[in-house]
């Protein structure tokens, strides 16, 4: 008789989000923090209502450009790993390396607790000490410092508890992820119907004007970082492709889908904003610290009992974008590990729920050390390390379609090739000049990262790697 050999299966990850879950990925990375704060201090920097959403929507393009050539990239190599899978085939090992290190510190774990940081700011309205405003213990001095407070310490149990929740199955977390994006865009677009239906506002204030900074067109291009903080995400997919059915056609569908949405969400809110308060008061309250600018808003529109419903709910609608970074930013560490090119153990998934619980685990302590950052410098830091290795990304797409024969072109892009990419290459070549410009301390401690990465990949993984 013959004996039956029992071979050990290594656990891997599943194909079990559809367009609707991985849609929602897309849209709960992209609506958060960002949008929920971003207003205040663009209204410090450009003094004027059409700037501001002339910013955003500039922001959207600048976004849907890089979807579009992302979703190219994601049909052509259908692997978790986003950035990584594509820098590391278009430039070699080093950049792909650098851009998951990158994407542990600046693309996940810091805009995990700028998002967290929020969410404890709008909780603020019910316990003041929650605020990020509010004096805490300090450590250091200006953009070096690190603070210690209530909101430091809320947004820390925020970010362990989302982080246990994705350990235990991305089918589980899926399931949470689509309620709370339900509730989420419930709550924005019911914001933004009663604010213009129903709330106290004024329409003069998109022709008023409040103080603004030095040179407005470098300005301008400073704001979009913190805007492109704000549409960060529209990528996410991307980030978990190897877990999406028939990415093929999903990817491109889920990544437009949920960029268009958003854009129209963002533009929409922006409005509301300036037609409840003037565009001087919103800059007054983010010089203050105060920015949860959806409570301020919801304050002059509806008064004292409503907006503490809606700060409530704003809140909450924070919540699932900690949940969706969380859930993503992992598996990017997964697929650099696959590769032998980040630790090996975040390559590891767990043979009862698989997932990669140590890369979840590592991130979510990361983004708690994170949460002690001052708030602004934060935001700079993000934006310009996601700007770079964006850039980088696209322009990978101009080398493969050159390169690679049976390449798969996307027919959205063919429209006056290379138009689209070429534009958010260099809108973004500019935004990163001028950041360097404005706010070198943010701007040095980004590309420093850059360079720490470049130095572990040569001392230490390249012959591992070899």
């Amino acid at each position: 008789m013959p004996r039956l050999v029992l071979q050990s299966v290594k656990p891997g990850l599943l194909r079990q989000l559809g367009f609707f879950s991985a849609t929602a990925l897309v849209i709960s990375n992209m609506v958060g923090a960002g949008i929920f704060s971003t207003t205040g201090f663009l209204a410090g920097n450009l003094g004027s209502a059409r700037l501001i959403l002339l910013c955003w929507g500039v922001g959207a393009l600048f976004a849907f450009a890089g979807a579009l050539s992302y979703s190219e990239l994601g049909i052509n190599f259908p692997s978790s790993g986003g950035e990584y899978v594509y820098l590391t085939h278009a430039f070699g090992p080093e950049w792909g390396f650098m851009t998951g290190w990158v994407s542990f510190f600046a693309g996940f774990s810091a805009p995990i607790a700028a998002a967290a940081l929020t969410f404890s700011d709008y909780l603020g309205h019910f316990v003041p000490a929650l605020h990020i405003a509010h004096l805490g213990t300090e450590i250091g001095a200006g953009g070096f410092s690190l603070r210690v407070g209530g909101a430091e310490v809320v947004a820390s149990l925020l970010i362990a508890a989302f982080t246990l929740l994705n350990c235990l199955g991305v089918g589980r977390t899926a399931k949470v992820q689509n309620v709370l994006t339900s509730t989420k865009l419930v709550v924005l677009v019911g914001f933004v119907v009663m604010g213009l239906a129903a709330g106290s506002g004024n329409w003069s204030h998109f022709t008023e004007a409040a103080p603004a900074g030095e040179n407005v067109p470098m300005q301008f291009f400073v704001s979009l970082l913190w805007v492109v903080w704000a549409y960060s995400g529209w990528n996410a997919a991307t980030y978990v492709a190897e877990e999406v059915r028939n990415p093929e056609r999903t990817l491109p569908s889920a990544l437009a889908a949920g960029a268009a949405i958003v854009a129209l969400l963002y533009l929409g809110l922006n409005v509301v904003f300036l037609y409840a308060a003037p565009i001087s008061a919103l800059a007054q309250g983010a010089t203050h610290g105060e920015i949860a600018i959806g409570s301020e808003a919801a304050l002059s529109l509806f008064g004292p009992r409503i907006s503490g419903v809606f700060s409530g709910l704003m809140a909450l609608a924070i919540v699932s974008s900690v949940n969706a970074m969380v859930t993503v930013g992992p598996r990017v560490y997964y697929a650099m590990a696959k590769n032998k090119a980040f630790l090996h153990a975040a390559a590891s998934v767990h043979p009862r729920w698989h997932t990669p619980v140590v890369a979840i685990v590592s991130q979510g302590l990361c983004a708690i050390l994170m949460t002690l950052t001052p708030f602004p410098a934060l935001v700079i830091y993000i934006g310009l390390s996601l700007t770079l290795f964006s850039v980088l990304t696209v322009a990978s797409l101009v080398i493969f379609r050159h390169k690679r024969p049976g390449w798969q072109r996307l027919h959205a892009l063919n429209f006056a090739w290379p138009l689209i990419p070429a534009s958010y290459i260099v809108v973004g070549a500019c935004m990163m000049t001028y950041g360097v410009v404005k706010h070198p301390v943010a701007s040095l401690t980004a590309f420093a990262t850059v360079g720490v990465g470049a130095l572990v990949y040569r001392l230490g993984l390249r012959e591992r790697r070899a």
